[in-house]
Order: C-alpha cells, then sequence, then structure tokens
C-alpha cells in the first residue's frame, strides 16, 4: 500500500472522531502542540539548516529563502499563533439559523467540520503548523503536502505534532504530512476523492493553477496577489508614502504586498513618494514618463504590470483619474487586495463599487490582509475566488453546514 493511501485511509478513519471532539477536547490538544513546538525549537532549527544549505547550493533567490527560513522568533510566532487559535470560539456546532415551518418541522443548520482536507502548500514550513492547527480547531483531519523545499522542516514540525498529540484527545492519526513529494503522488492526491473532502492549495500561480487544473476534489483556491496602490489626486502626502512605503516593503515577499502603484496624473508628491521607495532600496520599473523623468526608475515592460514579484520590485504607472485606475486594476489585477489613498470622498465610493476583489481598503496598508490581522487568528489561506469562502481564510471557512430538522411525525402529502 502507498504512502499516499495508507495515511488518506487514518485520516478519513479519524474524520469521524474528530467530528465527535469538544471545543475543550480541541483546545487542549492545541496547547500540547503549542508546547511542543516552542519546546523542540532547538531540533526544528537544525532540520531547518538543512533545507536552507540545500536551498542556497540550488541557487534559490533570497525571497525563495526567506520563504524557507525559521528563526527563534518565526517559531515562537508558531506558537503564539496555535494558542491564539485556542483563544478563539469554536465554530463547529455554531447555529447558522434556525426556523419553524407551518407544519411544524423545525430547522436548524449548523457549522461542521469539511472533514479531511488536503492542503498543499510550497517553501514556507509555518504553514505546516498554521494550516495543522485550523484544521484541527475546526474539527477536520488534515493532510499536509508540503514542497520539498523545505522536507526536513516539515517532517520535524509535523514529528513534533503528531509526537503531542499522542498524549492528547485528539487523534495523532488525524495529521498526517506526505513525505513523498513527488508530482506523481501529487497529482493522484488531487484525485483521491474517496478519501477528501477538500483541497487547499497555497503557493505561487503555477502551483495553484497545477491543482485547478488536475483536481477532481473540489479546491478551496487561494489567490496569487497582484496588489495595487492607487495614490488619488487628493492624497495626504506624509500618509500616501507612508503607506506605499509599508505595503511593499514591510515584508515584500507574501501575497499581500503592493506589487504596483498608480499615481494620479495631478498628484504633486510623486517625486518624494518615488524617492523614499527608491531609497528603501525598492527597484522601481515605470512607464515612459516616469523612467525618463526619474535616473533611477526602470521602462516597465507590458509583463510587469501583471507580475506577482514577491520582492523588492515595484511597477508604477501615472493615470488620469480614478476609472482609468481602476480599469487598469481590473485588467491586471488577480481579486486579492487593492487600496485606494485619497481625500475625496465620491472617489473613494467609486472605488469601492467599481473593483471585484476579495478586500479593498482605503487610507490603509494591502498588508493588513491577513487572518491574523482581521482576529481571525492564523490563516488557511487568501481566496480570491467567489464560492465558499473569500479573502483571509480562518475558522469558519474550514467548515460546512448541516440541517437539523425536528419533527413530531410529519409525513408529505
Amino acid at each position: 500500500m502507498s504512502e499516499l493511501i495508507e495515511k488518506a485511509k487514518l485520516l478519513k478513519q479519524s474524520s469521524f472522531q474528530m467530528a465527535l471532539l469538544s471545543e475543550d477536547e480541541k483546545n487542549r490538544g492545541l496547547e500540547s502542540i503549542a508546547k511542543a513546538v516552542a519546546d523542540h525549537s532547538d531540533y526544528i532549527l537544525q532540520e531547518n539548516a538543512k533545507d536552507m544549505e540545500l536551498g542556497a547550493a540550488s541557487g534559490y533567490s533570497p525571497a525563495l529563502l526567506d520563504r524557507l527560513r525559521l528563526t527563534e522568533e518565526r517559531i515562537a510566532q508558531m506558537a503564539e499563533g496555535v494558542r491564539q487559535l485556542i483563544a478563539l470560539k469554536d465554530p463547529v456546532g455554531e447555529t447558522v439559523e434556525e426556523w419553524t415551518l407551518q407544519n411544524g418541522l423545525n430547522i436548524e443548520t449548523i457549522r461542521v467540520p469539511l472533514g479531511v482536507i488536503g492542503m498543499v502548500y510550497e517553501a514556507r514550513p509555518n504553514v505546516t503548523v498554521d494550516a495543522a492547527a485550523l484544521c484541527l480547531k475546526a474539527g477536520n483531519a488534515v493532510l499536509l503536502r508540503g514542497s520539498s523545499s523545505a522536507a526536513h522542516s516539515n517532517q520535524a514540525l509535523a514529528k513534533v505534532m503528531k509526537a503531542a498529540l499522542q498524549s492528547s484527545p485528539i487523534p495523532s492519526d488525524a495529521l498526517q504530512l506526505l513525505t513523498d513529494t513527488s508530482r506523481e503522488t501529487a497529482s493522484k492526491m488531487f484525485q483521491l476523492n474517496e478519501y477528501l473532502d477538500v483541497l487547499i492549495p497555497r503557493g505561487g500561480a503555477g502551483l495553484i493553477q497545477a491543482v485547478i487544473r488536475q483536481a477532481t476534489v473540489p479546491v478551496l483556491e487561494t489567490g496569487v496577489g497582484n496588489c495595487h496602490l492607487f495614490i488619488d489626486e487628493s492624497a495626504e502626502k506624509e500618509m500616501a508614502i507612508q503607506i506605499a512605503v509599508n505595503a511593499k516593503t514591510q515584508r515584500p515577499s507574501v501575497c499581500n504586498a503592493a506589487e504596483t502603484l498608480l499615481l494620479h496624473k495631478n498628484w504633486p508628491h510623486q517625486a518624494a513618494l518615488l524617492t523614499a521607495l527608491h531609497e528603501h532600496q525598492v527597484e522601481i520599473r515605470g512607464d515612459l514618463r516616469l523612467s525618463a523623468e526619474y535616473s533611477f526608475v526602470k521602462e516597465a515592460a507590458e509583463a510587469d504590470w501583471s507580475t506577482e514579484y514577491l520582492a523588492p520590485v515595484i511597477a508604477v504607472k501615472t493615470v488620469d483619474n480614478v476609472a482609468a485606475a481602476v480599469s487598469h486594476i481590473n485588467q491586471y489585477g488577480t481579486k486579492h487586495s487593492e487600496a485606494i489613498v485619497s481625500e475625496t470622498p465620491e472617489n473613494v465610493d467609486w472605488f469601492f463599487r467599481a473593483l471585484d476583489a476579495a478586500v479593498l481598503y482605503h487610507n490603509a496598508s494591502t498588508r493588513f490582509t491577513d487572518g491574523e490581522q482581521f482576529g481571525y487568528g492564523a490563516e488557511i489561506g487568501i481566496s480570491t475566488q467567489k464560492l465558499h469562502a473569500r479573502g483571509p481564510m480562518g475558522l469558519r471557512a474550514l467548515t460546512t453546514v448541516k440541517s437539523l430538522v425536528r419533527g413530531s411525525g410529519q409525513i408529505r402529502e
């Protein structure tokens, strides 16, 4: 029996046990995970160092190495993220709606776990802990399939978590890591409808599209983030500069970082903003006017308007008005996060009504598109699709509903 089928069978059986656990029982299991991750940081860092060494030898980009790297601080943040989940209310069993029909039938719709979740992700080993904790808190069993680039880190984290669950109410079989990271096995996983209830891909566009194209298991799509920031003519200078610098440089390698800056042609502080970005070591690729006017601005190619850089690079374009900004975003955006900096209410209203994206911002950085920042605790990803869940996906996104119908002998005529 292959590793995939063996672990999938264990998960399916465990999912029935998970659905019966109380909130307190799940929280006790999560506390065991949080403590174990923190207590075994030396071992986890030791294994992560192996991935970092292999990554450097393979010529990974600085952005990829940053996503791969674990530190004592990042491990502490993972443990804290699990504890934040413990503090959140368990959505399972929550009444979504309830009503009584004229014939006396009482109908109650409640939240229940999705069942077995297949998590497919790249590079970031922190996802191993975040995804496991979120899935377990929502009463699901979870199959983790990370990338080969983080194999040592992921296996160490999974080993620590499974050992912690041995003495907790959560069955340790409810958490499985697929150590076979081959594409052939991944393709089989994507079509494992007998055992998996949903797939969640988290990573670059290539991974996400590969899952969508190959999967027969339903997919909860997390999206690529070609995020835009539009600086309107009325934008306040210091606010606009602060937001732009934060949205691009606070952590360039994540999906909610700004990748394109749109400047109203009449905004008088363009030079100050571009200079601030340049001083923060951001490579600027601008339209013909900007590249001709500023020596540190390179001329943008067509591909730059649709690129998710995940690096200290930004595309910049001047536009005539908010309608032109919206038109550009609708053409090149990925329906993730878009922001406007403006003091003109009608332009903000137009931006909010005309754009189709998971999250829209006024006078704030796109970096807030995050489950923890939204108050959801750790997130499973950012959904840019329109069915089931959209935006940062927390615990509720990992549940579905069922209806309980209570009668007193009613039959249908």
